[in-house]
């Protein structure tokens, strides 16, 4: 396949990152930062456009919007939900994506923050990902070289997850290396919580199953409680926000030991 070919290209790689990261990038920014010509990036950018990877513009180019949901467009917590805090949300999941190693199974649960997780490893390779997630999947099933573990259950439209017992008792089958989870808040006292009761049981399956648990959530997720308990903060290993939380915000949580990357 060229998109097996291409992402053989380190330099692509590397523009692709970066185009993941910000969400848009210029011709002449790659030129300066790879110290080539810009006929050389708009090169790569045509490769990477090829594959369906970006979509060029004037002087640059910018991520592809996935549109293998488009009949569900008209889901307005979800669509609500994605917009919100839409370029932190991308650096966190373009930070978690960096963590996730070739041959690696790692899961990704359902949520705004997540998918962002997902369509940072779009153009990897050898990677299993387990999700409870039906857009995440949709958006990873063009990849051959990706393999795709699907939860059962029932579907709770509003999140395009799968939830119940069905899914809980797949989920519990499958042990993964590293968990990407968000969450409704995060509180220092009262732990991981989420509004969704149904949600808050399978992830709390998924956490389980999980040598790495990595909590993906921007600012204004800290120190909220939602409605239901997921699980306490000293289960989690790590927690990737962005750069609007403030140290003051950041501390209880540090003295509990938690790990922190701000993005």
């Amino acid at each position: 396949m060229e998109q097996d070919i291409l992402i053989e290209n380190q330099r692509a790689q590397a523009i692709l990152r970066e185009l993941l990261r910000d969400g848009n990038i210029s011709v002449e920014q790659m030129a300066k930062i790879f110290a080539v010509s810009p006929s050389s990036i708009r090169r790569d950018l045509r490769e990477l456009e090829k594959a369906g990877l970006l979509r060029r513009t004037h002087g640059g180019a910018v991520l592809v919007e996935p549109n293998l949901y488009e009949p569900f467009r008209h889901v307005s917590s979800f669509n609500e939900q994605e917009q919100r805090s839409a370029a932190e949300k991308r650096r966190i999941g373009w930070a978690a994506a960096e963590m996730i190693a070739d041959g690696e199974i790692v899961s990704i649960g359902a949520g705004t923050t997540t998918t962002q997780v997902a369509r940072g490893i779009r153009h990897r390779k050898n990677i299993t990902v387990v999700t409870n997630a039906v857009n995440i999947a949709m958006e990873l099933s063009h990849r051959s070289d990706l393999k795709i573990f699907m939860a059962g259950g029932f579907l709770s439209s509003d999140w395009f997850a799968l939830v119940g017992a069905a899914a809980i008792q797949s989920i519990s089958e499958m042990f993964v290396d590293k968990i990407f989870i968000g969450v409704d808040g995060i509180h220092p006292q009262h732990g991981l919580t989420t509004n969704y009761p149904d949600q808050a049981a399978i992830h709390r399956q998924m956490l389980k199953q999980a040598r790495y648990r990595v909590i993906v959530a921007d600012h204004r997720k800290l120190n909220v409680t939602g409605t239901t308990l997921i699980c306490p903060l000293s289960e989690i290993h790590l927690l990737i926000t962005d750069k609007g939380a403030s140290k003051d915000a950041l501390a209880p949580f540090q003295n509990k030991g938690i790990k922190i990357q701000r993005v």
